[in-house]
């Protein structure tokens, strides 16, 4: 029988929904936090530009001779070979091209580059500086802040370029992302940690409640008595009203069953009797179907008495012990005919139910082994779950084919009209089976014949 996939965890939904969440947000947050710490590194990084444009601009003074003098602004990094930053005064030439009219002596033997359309885009834009990108000497990676200055007596406007190596700024940038992420990444566990105590101190009323229902299915309590918070005592008091309610309807029904059994019983008593003391064709056939009266009466009161019956409830029973029993029994009963039983279960597998029902439902399907097969039977039992056991009985007779095994377990189906016996045996075995919550499936088995397998509650204690 294939195995119910588990349900999804009430657990495992919250605690996934707020990591989610919770990750979902410290992420954005971190990144928002990186993307504002970069524009004010950013931002502190251009002042310092505006500053040596703005002392560049005051120190420009126009040569006679048509050039331009700049006064050295007092930073000791321009006057340094590739220092990583740098000045530089352009002016247009007679061809439109910007032409370098002083230079740091930071930048030696090489010049900023422009990009096209900046003398245009500063001309549009008179009182306002152009921030850009340039590749600048020994693969530094510049960030320029460029100026349009109309100097005084001077015939053409100059561009104030002042540059920096912005490397140390990145570097700068991707400490503080790497130490946030680290930091993130601890509030975040610590969160999930936080997370999952709390769903499951908030939900141990519920594990504790799942924990006496198990215990009053198994019959280690009578009803629930736990302290529940005021959301879980309607459903406490609800299931221990639905516990009574069922108690008293089975006491009733099995009352009833009493009640039945006594009924019957004595008019076929005095039935029998009277058969009994004459003869004759009548009395015989009086006294045979008194018997198969009988017989079926034992049996729907068996299949009665399995309905009414609450599983579960406190009852268990060692499967060893039954099948060692039956084996014995059976082994005996068809001893000229040779039969052999073999079966295999662990000492601490407990059926989950009466002792009388594992018999009946065992015995039923050993029986029918002994009879329909040809001498060699095996019995296996082993725990399929936590809560589950599998038992399967195999013959190496005959077997049964799909439209034979669906009549078989029909309600007093018969295969050998001939046999014996009124056809009940694997019907009443089938009601036993689903009164527990349990399966049974016909198969064919490796010996040759018929395999029944059996899925029936087990004890987990």
């Amino acid at each position: 029988m294939a195995r119910r996939p588990a349900p999804p965890s009430l657990v495992r939904r919250l605690v996934l929904l707020a990591a989610v969440w919770s990750t979902g947000v410290l992420v954005a947050s971190a990144v928002l936090l990186g993307l504002l710490f970069e524009q004010a590194a950013l931002r502190r990084f251009d002042q310092g530009l505006a500053d040596l444009t703005d002392s560049l601009a005051a120190a420009a003074l126009p040569d006679p001779a048509g050039g331009i003098q700049v006064r050295d602004p007092g930073d000791p990094r321009t006057r340094r070979a590739y220092s990583g930053r740098y000045w530089q005064v352009s002016g247009t030439g007679p061809d439109g091209r910007p032409g370098v009219l002083a230079r740091s002596r930071s930048l030696w033997d090489t010049e900023l580059a422009l990009p096209a359309g900046l003398p245009g885009t500063l001309e549009t834009r008179p009182s306002e500086t152009v921030s850009f990108e340039a590749p600048g000497p020994a693969d530094q990676r510049l960030r320029v802040r460029a100026t349009r200055l109309v100097l005084p007596g001077a015939e053409a406007p100059v561009l104030i370029l002042a540059a920096e190596d912005r490397r140390p700024v990145d570097a700068e940038v991707r400490r503080f992302f790497a130490a946030t992420a680290a930091v993130f990444v601890l509030l975040a566990l610590g969160l999930i940690a936080a997370v999952v105590a709390q769903v499951r101190l908030g939900l141990r009323p519920l594990f504790a409640l799942s924990q006496e229902i198990a215990d009053l299915r198994s019959g280690r309590a009578d009803q629930l008595g736990g302290d529940y918070p005021s959301e879980l005592t309607p459903l406490s008091d609800q299931l221990n009203a639905l516990v009574r309610h069922n108690r008293e309807s089975l006491e009733r029904q099995r009352a009833h069953v009493g009640n039945l059994a006594h009924a019957l019983k004595t008019p076929l008593a005095v039935l029998s009797a009277a058969a009994g003391s004459d003869s004759g064709p009548l009395a015989n056939l009086v006294t045979q179907q008194t018997g198969v009266m009988q017989t079926q009466v034992d049996h729907h009161l068996r299949r009665a008495r399995a309905a009414a019956r609450l599983p579960g409830a406190g009852a268990v029973t060692p499967v060893a012990e039954v099948l060692d029993d039956l084996s014995r029994t059976l082994m005996r009963l068809h001893q000229e005919a040779g039969v052999r039983i073999d079966w295999d279960a662990p000492d601490d597998l407990v059926f989950l139910g009466e002792r009388q029902d594992l018999l009946e439902i065992c015995g039923n399907l050993m029986e029918n082994a002994c009879k329909w097969g040809r001498g060699r039977i095996t019995v296996g039992a082993a725990a399929s779950g936590p809560d589950r056991l599998i038992l399967e009985i195999d013959d190496n007779g005959p077997g049964l084919g799909p439209a034979q095994r669906r009549e078989a377990l029909a309600r007093g189906g018969r295969l050998d009209e001939s046999a014996p016996g009124s056809g009940l045996g694997l019907s009443i075995v089938s009601d036993l089976v689903r009164a527990y919550g349990g399966g049974l499936d016909l198969a064919d088995s490796p010996m040759g014949g018929l395999r029944v397998r059996l899925d029936l509650p087990r004890s987990a204690d």
